[in-house]
């Protein structure tokens, strides 16, 4: 399998060259040139599953004995034997459970494994990189957790400071390890994402310094979320809509993917919060920027959802030069737009889409508290809305729960007057030390840091 960027201009590559770099070097990411035709195996472990649908986009690269072997490795940190427990909440309705990981998020199903993809390939190469990544809440932590104990793997994680929960802040600023740094950043995630962005794209700086990604721009995260769409169906025995509160793009997207791979997946729901840049869109037909503002749901306050990108690829008929033509006018103006035939051959037939304000989602999270016994975060709750709201009558619809509700306290005891308790292994964590370091909005600030971060 070869890699192309969605913008035309850089160079193919091999699975481990994709993983590695993140992002293209002309700004754009990293797609495989085909689509895979995968029959899920229907038996066997997460772990084993995960490993024979991810090989068709490894090939020769990591054998497959090997894969399975850090398949299996990454899912045994996970706390409930399914790793990604399917639960049925009404008779048309599931949640799959996606936070039974070391930080109590779906970023830890990717990032277990992409931690250790990392350390294998940078071994036999003999190399170290210098990882760098954006996070609004969640990615963060669980980059972190994912490559703490990675000998050949540093990593600088930058957040929007006080626009994370503090349980999400401390399991970054917590971690006491000598190859970890998070950076609290003076502004939103879009400006901890654009300066991420500036830095891989300043080409003297990203070659001295060794940089890669783990976020979403990273091909090896979406791929790996895609499984867990096969093994939802799987566990439901039958075809589904998906449900998926929506920030970045990613998670969505590898349902997209899933579909393209041969899951039968019947529609995808994108749950927004009230920055709803997606759902406008999807209303719409055009995407147009506005000031992000502060939610219960943090990990969702995004403008710029950086995934979309790869499905405007696929929209523009894999035109590179089209696609980085129309995210330059995007960043240039503040909109875009993409014509009616478009709209209608690949968003019109596969997307839905539902905005689920604050009073909206303390509402659900109160709803499921009274009528199941059951916490969920503010995102799970904003998915739940949102299949509510888009469901067609006779199709099972799975909304992933895509954090523990003790990541968010604060939000879930506003719904239901009661605070969820943080699993045993985290029982402590409110009373670790942090290690807590605040950079400007600036680029040349933010680089100088990073490079001084720099293990030879």
């Amino acid at each position: 399998m070869r890699y192309i960027s969605t913008r035309g201009r850089a160079p193919e590559l091999g699975f481990c060259d994709a993983l590695l770099a993140g992002l293209a070097t002309d700004g754009g990411l990293y797609v495989p040139q085909t689509w895979p035709s995968v029959s899920a195996p229907t038996t066997g472990s997460y772990a084993d599953r995960a490993a024979a649908i991810m090989q068709p986009f490894i090939g020769s690269e990591i054998d497959a004995p090997t894969m399975l072997r850090l398949s299996r490795e990454a899912y045994s940190s996970f706390r409930h034997p399914d790793v990604v427990p399917l639960v049925q909440i009404a008779p048309e309705h599931y949640l799959l459970e996606l936070f039974h990981g070391p930080t109590l998020a779906f970023k830890d199903v990717a990032l277990q494994l992409i931690g250790r993809l990392f350390d294998h390939v940078l071994s036999q190469r003999n190399q170290r990189v210098m990882i760098v990544g954006a996070t609004s809440g969640d990615t963060g932590s669980a980059a972190i957790d994912g490559v703490k104990s990675c000998n050949n793997v540093d990593i600088v994680i930058l957040y929007p400071r006080g626009r994370v929960s503090d349980v999400q802040r401390r399991q970054m600023t917590t971690v006491d390890a000598p190859n970890v740094h998070t950076v609290a950043i003076d502004g939103t995630f879009d400006d901890c994402q654009d300066l991420v962005k500036a830095m891989f794209n300043d080409a003297p700086f990203r070659d001295a310094n060794n940089l890669s990604a783990v976020n979403s721009i990273n091909w090896a995260r979406v791929m790996a979320q895609t499984v867990y769409y096969f093994t939802a169906l799987q566990a439901l025995g039958r075809s589904a809509t998906f449900s998926v509160p929506t920030g970045n793009f990613g998670n969505v997207l590898a349902g997209w993917i899933a579909k393209q791979m041969g899951a039968p997946i019947e529609k995808l729901i994108v749950g927004s919060n009230s920055n709803d840049i997606l759902t406008r869109f999807f209303d719409t037909h055009a995407m147009q920027m506005t000031s992000v503002v502060p939610t219960l749901s943090p990990s969702m306050d995004i403008q710029v959802s950086s995934n979309f990108e790869r499905l405007l690829f696929e929209m523009n008929d894999r035109d590179g030069g089209a696609t980085a033509q129309q995210l330059d006018a995007f960043r240039a103006q503040g909109k875009m737009s993409v014509e009616p035939d478009q709209y209608a051959s690949w968003i019109a037939p596969m997307f839905r889409a539902h905005r689920s304000d604050d009073a909206e989602t303390l509402a659900v999270m109160k709803r499921m508290h009274n009528d199941h016994g059951m916490f969920v975060d503010p995102h799970t709750a904003v998915g739940i809305a949102s299949a509510e709201h888009c469901a067609e009558p006779g199709v099972p619809t799975i909304t992933l729960a895509t954090a523990h509700p003790a990541k968010f306290p604060d939000a879930v005891k506003q719904a239901t007057g009661v605070e969820p308790p943080l699993p045993e292994h985290l029982s402590d964590l409110m009373q670790r030390t942090e290690r807590i370091v605040d950079l400007p909005n600036d680029l040349q600030a933010v680089e100088a840091f990073v490079a001084a971060r720099q293990r030879r």
